[in-house]
């Protein structure tokens, strides 16, 4: 994963330096300022107000030092590994750079290689396309659809050869109780197949932090390997593959502070090297020729190139490499520290609402990231979601946010009350259950979070301002 610096990569660099001096903001009350930090939108009850970007879990906001990067870089923009030309080797020479970066971002193990993909989702299904045959796969119920669906379901695209048997965990109570149910399920399985494990780092749902480490330990003790999503991990924690122990890690970079659509998969080399390519095209071929019985022969790389075919998401990557860099020097000690206050700020406002629950496997507890998931006591949550976003200028997720099982989980048999709008993902005649989830980062300002809580109180307090109604789906101001 060496990268060869060059004349041209220093005025790339020079470029970036001078863009972010110039866009410095030492007035902002996040410690990493975003884009859309000044936006203003409409209120339907009149008037306008600053953008509450409180999704940060569905994507994040753009960090502006990562704009910046890309804007100084875009005038240099070419082609990737398959030119001779100036703007061509100097976007090599980026592109390689960021994977060294993302390498050392990750603390990754010597050998281990580090694929780029178009996102997590994309991540996680390369890899189920390059496990054995007959790969015993253990998942629990509480993963994201993104790390529960790929692994040899009849449904799941591109299952190349392999026939993977999945077993599915229920979800556990404690951190304690997921090593555990791992360590009985492992401890039950054909001892002398290939075995892998995957396990999220930060539920998507409730924020709350799994005991990767622990879980590493027991997939190894029993011959298994693991897999960690850390999709809503990476923004918020310092992710080591080597302390971690784990086999490989995969994160999105939409998520991470770094818009454009590229995602990684980095870890061991050998079940990516024994694989088919995920995608067969360019770039992933070291020769090709032509056999004398008219078919092909083709020798494929055993790089990560063998697994990027086609013409790489170079800015894509490089906003990845620009967002590591970013939250590197920024130092996760103080931006956990600042999260942790921003957590603290909500559950202790949200805990004053006696109509509030929030959803929670761990208990009140359980160290977590900046994704809070609750429900309110005579409101159907898309209903709440919309009044804050017309009425407070307040953006946030409802629904069962792609955790289908474990939101099921967690509400039970809550009563939903179908308020003025029903959940988009409720079929017809289907009772309603979703939920209201709010999330956030260190492009926060304290504003926004205060902002929340109080909008929650008058909401509860109250009532809605305005009539909404179901329109595609989406629950909406009724401006008829």
């Amino acid at each position: 994963m060496s990268a060869r610096p060059n004349a041209a990569t220093t005025a790339v660099a020079e470029a970036v330096e001078t863009a972010a001096t110039e866009s410095a903001d030492p007035c902002c009350a996040a410690p990493l300022p975003v884009l859309g930090r000044d936006v203003t939108v409409p209120l339907v009850t009149g008037g306008e107000v600053t953008y509450a970007a409180l999704d940060y879990a569905a994507s994040a906001p753009a960090l502006q030092r990562v704009w910046d990067d890309v804007a100084a870089y875009a005038p240099y923009y070419g082609s990737v590994h398959r030119g001779a030309g100036y703007l061509s080797q100097l976007s090599t020479d980026l592109f390689e750079n960021s994977r060294a970066t993302v390498a050392e971002f990750l603390d990754c193990r010597p050998g281990d290689q580090v694929v780029f993909t178009r996102s997590t989702t994309d991540s996680l299904n390369l890899l189920a396309a390059a496990v054995p045959a007959d790969c015993q796969v253990f998942v629990f119920e509480t993963e994201h659809h993104a790390s529960l669906l790929p692994w040899g379901s009849p449904h799941a695209p591109g299952r190349r050869g392999s026939d993977a048997r999945v077993t599915y965990l229920n979800a556990p109570r404690t951190p304690a109780q997921a090593v555990e149910t791992l360590e009985r399920a492992l401890a039950d399985r054909d001892p002398y197949g290939p075995a892998l494990v995957c396990v999220t780092g930060a539920s998507n749902v409730t924020g709350e932090l799994w005991p990767v480490k622990e879980l590493a330990a027991a997939a190894h003790a029993h011959g298994a390997r693991i897999v960690l999503d850390a999709a809503q991990l990476a923004p918020h924690h310092p992710v080591s593959v080597t302390d971690l122990d784990v086999d490989w890690v995969a994160f999105s970079g939409h998520k991470l502070y770094a818009p454009f659509g590229s995602g990684v998969l980095a870890g061991r080399a050998d079940w990516l090297q024994d694989s088919q390519p995920y995608l067969a095209g360019g770039g992933a071929s070291r020769k090709v020729a032509r056999r004398a019985d008219g078919g092909v022969d083709v020798e494929w790389h055993t790089t990560a190139a063998r697994h990027e075919a086609g013409s790489p998401n170079v800015i894509g990557v490089y906003s990845i490499a620009s967002a590591c860099k970013a939250l590197t020097e920024a130092g996760f000690d103080a931006l956990v520290a600042r999260e942790n206050h921003l957590i603290a700020t909500v559950r202790a406002g949200l805990a004053e609402v006696p109509e509030v629950r929030v959803l929670s496997l761990f208990g009140d507890d359980a160290p977590r990231v900046g994704v809070i998931s609750f429900v309110v006591e005579g409101w159907n949550s898309s209903h709440f979601a919309a009044a804050l976003s017309a009425e407070y200028g307040i953006g946030v997720r409802d629904g069962l946010f792609c955790a289908h099982p474990l939101v099921r989980t967690l509400l039970g048999s809550d009563p939903q009350d179908p308020g003025e709008c029903g959940a988009p993902e409720a079929a017809p005649g289907e009772r309603s259950l979703n939920a209201i989830r709010v999330s956030f980062g260190a492009g926060t300002p304290d504003e926004h979070v205060e902002r929340f809580v109080g909008a929650v109180k008058e909401l509860v307090r109250n009532g809605a301002q305005w009539k909404y109604r179901t329109e595609d789906g989406r629950c909406v101001p009724d401006r008829g």
